[in-house]
């Protein structure tokens, strides 16, 4: 059975509340690719400023995911406390600020306070934004998280275009890294009451899933949200998720490969022009959104296992063309691969996690998501480590032969029904 096939209610049947908690939480997602896109696109502009080699910008790239692991482990911890809304609504202008803070700051000591802020806060949007992607998409009952990946990737092209032009501008870093805050945090505040509401509760009923992930048609109601108590660890499957994390950590080794070094290598390695660098990151994300615009027919059209497998291997290829490039161009179009493929693997990822947890109460969303940073501080590392010994373009040749190492995870996306 595929997956949309299962339900797929259309417009009018869907009541308005839930619309308006779909378009708050696209919102969402779209705040933290525009937060995340204004500080990774600037990092040759930062390594400038504070003239750092290319050893200590991989220690200072390593920072964030670190603290973002922190993060998400305390959003862990809040959710089933205060509800993933309420954290996602402090967290998401907070994002904003670090990303303004970075900016501005002109002293190491005044730089170091302000990545980490962004780091705390990135950790817990990514967290919370996902527990209510899942919420929405089992209000939905069909696949749909997808698309809200799609929102973060379309902020992230937005974000790329805007820093290429401020560069060809040659705006100040603050006011370039500050018009960005500026109109994310006027996003995350318009989007923060349609959030959906996960009422705290010391227990919750189980959350009845169909295959592949998706909920059973008609639980559309909202449920509280259960702490995690020894019976909640206890009715989790930790294989299939631990299977899922490593997927997920290898897909943000990639990522993080992408959105740190792209500029780099082509700014650097490559000698493209000053405008032309941020592009690397461009087509990425540009490809990842087309990718993730027809993902959801696509999982239902072959299932989530075969789109995980067929998104690997065409990773792979990617990074493989990034490796190989003698010309900037050449490297773009690799980068573009790399997006297209992996568009799918994160929304899946999350989907087939909310699935597993039969108690609704996110901790396994949280768990998946510490693979996140996990391979952030991988892939923060791995490319300028190895690229001090060999070049950063050869230094592509990890996340490529990783991303293949994806394949034999892909039973761990077909989940059967949750009881």
């Amino acid at each position: 059975m595929g997956v949309d096939s299962a339900v797929s209610p259309g417009r009018a049947t869907v009541p308005a509340e839930h619309r308006r908690a779909r378009a708050a939480v696209a919102a969402a997602y779209a705040v933290q690719g525009l937060g995340f896109a204004g500080v990774v696109t600037q990092v040759p502009a930062l390594r400038d400023r504070f003239g750092f080699s290319e050893l200590e910008l991989s220690l200072v790239l390593l920072t964030v995911p670190v603290v973002a692991g922190v993060g998400s482990v305390l959003a862990g911890v809040l959710v089933p406390r205060r509800g993933s809304g309420p954290v996602l609504r402090v967290a998401g202008p907070a994002v904003c600020l670090g990303v303004a803070l970075v900016g501005a700051a002109t002293s190491l000591a005044l730089f170091f306070p302000a990545v980490a802020l962004f780091g705390l806060a990135v950790g817990a949007v990514d967290a919370t934004m996902n527990m209510q992607g899942v919420a929405v998409q089992r209000r939905y009952g069909r696949s749909i998280l997808a698309s809200f990946h799609a929102w973060w990737s379309i902020a992230g092209i937005a974000v790329t275009l805007f820093t290429a032009l401020t560069a060809w501008l040659e705006w100040p870093l603050w006011l370039a890294m500050g018009s960005v805050a500026l109109v994310g945090g006027a996003v995350a505040l318009a989007a923060g009451p349609s959030l959906v509401t996960d009422r705290p509760a010391p227990t919750a009923e189980p959350q009845v899933a169909l295959l592949d992930g998706l909920p059973a048609p008609g639980t559309t109601e909202d449920h509280p949200v259960a702490a995690p108590t020894s019976a909640t660890r206890a009715a989790i499957r930790w294989t299939p998720v631990v299977m899922i994390g490593i997927a997920v950590m290898i897909m943000y080794i990639a990522e993080s490969s992408v959105s740190n070094w792209s500029a780099v290598l082509l700014d650097d390695g490559l000698h493209a022009a000053a405008g032309v660098a941020p592009l690397g990151y461009g087509a990425y994300l540009v490809w990842q959104l087309i990718g993730r615009v027809f993902a959801d027919r696509v999982v239902g059209w072959i299932g989530p296992r075969a789109t995980v497998a067929a998104g690997a291997v065409l990773g792979a290829i990617g990074f493989a063309a990034v490796a190989t490039a003698r010309v900037p161009w050449l490297a773009i179009i690799g980068f573009a691969v790399v997006g297209l493929g992996f568009c799918v693997i994160v929304p899946l990822s999350f989907s087939a996690a909310g699935a597993l947890d039969p108690t609704g109460s996110g901790v396994v969303i949280a768990r998946v998501n510490l693979f996140n940073y996990a391979g952030f501080v991988v892939g923060s590392a791995l490319i300028g480590i190895v690229g001090e010994e060999v070049g950063v373009r050869a230094a592509f040749v990890v996340p490529a032969i990783l991303a293949l190492a994806i394949v034999p995870l892909v039973a761990a996306f077909r989940i059967r029904p949750a009881t």
